[in-house]
């Protein structure tokens, strides 16, 4: 990219909360940081450990759905400052517009969607419904092509049992199988990702090169799951 040339947001990233619970959040996170000076970055939190105190109270007081979702998304604004103090030179936005400018300005930006999120509502109240397809909905709302799940694994297999011979990694997938598939993924995504043209990735943050990688080429290791090839979006 030619010096002073505007660089347009393409990709959103969602960080898994798993990562939080491995020492190699860090590792992605100084990855991620040069990354962003030279691709516009865009990272979405998982929820993490902040999020499983909200499954536990959701159980033990009943919350209901509507509450449990709700403090989910602030769970996910929870995960987010710590990204961002990991992630150097990152700046936390809340307004999606804020959000774009920044990452086009080699900035990576961090965005907490409680505010968003809550605001528009457009999202089911239900644990089908976790960061995964927060995510896919942000990518969308900016218009993005590619949504990439940083996960802590190498993608998504046939099947779930590892002892199963069928259980290699898929290199691709359609968002028709996704929509069958059970595992890896919120089990909303699949069906979200049917009304888009979002080309997305399941990439191991365990491995951040893989990271740099994708955005330098174009293609790492991984599962991507390809859109609907009838997909036409609405006039």
């Amino acid at each position: 990219m030619q010096r002073g040339a505007r660089m347009r947001l393409n990709t959103v990233f969602k960080i898994g909360g798993s990562l939080g619970r491995s020492k190699g959040l860090a590792a992605l996170c100084r990855e991620l940081g040069p990354l962003g000076r030279r691709h516009p970055v865009l990272v979405v939190p998982g929820g993490g450990e902040f999020a499983d105190l909200v499954r536990k109270y959701y159980r033990e007081y009943e919350l209901g759905e509507t509450a449990a979702h709700h403090m989910a998304l602030l769970a996910m604004d929870q995960y987010g400052c710590l990204l961002n103090r990991l992630i150097e030179g990152s700046r936390l936005e809340t307004e999606m517009v804020r959000a774009r400018q920044t990452a086009e300005s080699g900035r990576v930006a961090v965005f907490l969607p409680s505010t968003a999120l809550g605001r528009t509502d457009p999202l089911p109240h239900s644990w089908d419904v976790t960061s995964d397809s927060i995510a896919a909905w942000i990518a969308c709302a900016l218009c993005c092509a590619r949504l990439v799940l940083v996960k802590d694994v190498d993608g998504l297999s046939r099947t779930r049992d590892p002892a199963d011979s069928a259980a290699r990694i898929m290199d691709r997938m359609t968002v028709g199988e996704l929509a069958r598939h059970s595992g890896g993924v919120d089990p909303y995504l699949g069906r979200l990702l049917q009304e888009t043209s979002l080309v997305t990735w399941i990439v191991n943050g365990l491995h951040p090169e893989r990271v740099s990688e994708l955005l330098d080429s174009g293609k790492t290791t991984g599962t991507r799951i390809i859109p609907h090839p009838d997909y036409k979006p609405a006039l």
